[in-house]
């Protein structure tokens, strides 16, 4: 079953996804796919921007109350403003993570999540850690760098060394692991976004203008390349979507043998109602104990 989702992915992508298998607690092995370091950086990106939109507004109004209050004192209120971006810029990715379930906004946008690596709970002790290794990974080392005086090349040149090497670990390792997550324990992975659509063979035409296939060729294929059609089909419309279609169309028709020409505009309805054709013949099969899993395989043989 896995070889089969394998080759429908490589179908259609082109190329094989980062996939990893995972234990769960029970004992129940499962697929998941881990974030790379272009959607992590996203995340990431997401979430420094939100961040710091959090403290630019405590600034703003704490600016705000000194202009209204002639009283104010300026230095206390400088104070309290850093005391809160300080609090801000370590409780972000703590709080978020803990409630959200190993979620920031950035992830969420992202559709990222953090786990267990071992397949368990994702427990608080493993956000903190991962978190405060953040500290020591970006944020100090960029505090320094900022603060270190000109003369001191060696010292920021040496940060600089320490903040590359570590936020480009993932670039590094198997696991896309940051050094956060080797020490907590936990990973960074994509949770995809299905929609569920109605389905394709009910949206078919109810009326006498459609193509009409024999039997002979609807037994050239099978469930797997009925799935690689049905993704595509379900692709939003568009000038790259409709060319993968006629050319699509094209091979299908060369494939079964299709006696009559189907012009360009009329490849996604010659592909649906092959769809819906093919897809009717395969359940019908399956109701005689007949099915057939790609078209490499003969009829009768097990999905």
């Amino acid at each position: 079953m896995t070889d089969r989702i394998d080759r429908l992915t490589d179908l259609l992508e082109g190329k094989k996804r980062r996939r990893r298998d995972l234990v769960s607690p029970e004992g129940v092995p499962l697929e998941i796919q881990v974030a790379g370091p272009g959607e992590r950086l996203s995340a990431l990106l997401l979430d420094l921007a939100l961040m710091f939109l959090a403290i630019l507004v405590i600034w703003l109004l704490l600016f705000l109350a000194f202009l209204a209050h002639s009283g104010f004192d300026a230095e206390v209120g400088t104070t309290l403003a850093l005391f809160l971006s300080f609090l801000v810029r370590n409780l972000y990715f703590l709080h978020f993570e803990l409630a959200w379930r190993g979620r920031t906004p950035g992830k969420k946008i992202c559709g990222l999540r953090v786990i267990n690596r071992r397949g368990g709970e994702l427990s608080p002790s493993a956000v903190v850690a991962r978190n405060l290794t953040r500290e020591m990974e970006i944020f100090l080392p960029l505090t320094l760098l900022l603060t270190a005086g000109f003369e001191a090349s060696w010292a920021r040149a040496a940060l600089l060394g320490w903040t590359a090497v570590l936020t480009s670990l993932p670039l590094w390792n198997r696991g896309r692991l940051r050094a956060g997550d080797l020490i907590a324990g936990t990973q960074v992975i994509i949770q995809p976004k299905r929609v569920l659509s109605a389905d394709l063979s009910l949206q078919a035409k109810a009326d006498d203008d459609v193509y009409r296939f024999s039997p002979e060729q609807l037994a050239i294929y099978g469930v797997l390349e009925l799935q690689v059609l049905e993704e595509f089909l379900r692709r939003p419309p568009g000038r790259e979507t409709d060319r993968q279609l006629e050319e699509v169309c094209r091979k299908i028709r060369r494939k079964i043998g299709w006696p009559k020409s189907a012009p360009p505009p009329d490849a996604r309805r010659f592909l649906t109602d092959f769809y819906t054709a093919e897809r009717a013949a395969l359940e019908r099969g399956q109701l005689f104990g007949r099915s057939k899993a790609d078209q490499k395989s003969s009829p009768g043989a097990g999905p």
